[in-house]
């Protein structure tokens, strides 16, 4: 799915759960140096944000697909 195609509910809920996985010491999946994670306050939401804004977020959204009405 096309990250810029998110519903603003949907970008929050990806970056809340990558957040939190984050915070229970799931590996960073961005390259940044001891300066970058000072400049981000070690705070997990904002390096959530920051592979969300890279899109490099290990999360998917799938939406259900409407079903054809039968008259």
């Amino acid at each position: 799915m096309n990250l810029d195609n998110l519903t603003r509910y949907e970008k929050a809920r990806i970056i809340g759960a990558r957040a939190l996985q984050i915070s229970v010491g799931a590996p960073v999946l961005l390259k940044l140096k001891k300066e970058d994670y000072k400049a981000l306050n070690y705070n997990p939401i904002e390096i959530a944000k920051k592979e969300f804004d890279e899109k490099i977020i290990p999360i998917t959204i799938k939406r259900p697909s409407p079903q054809k009405i039968n008259s």
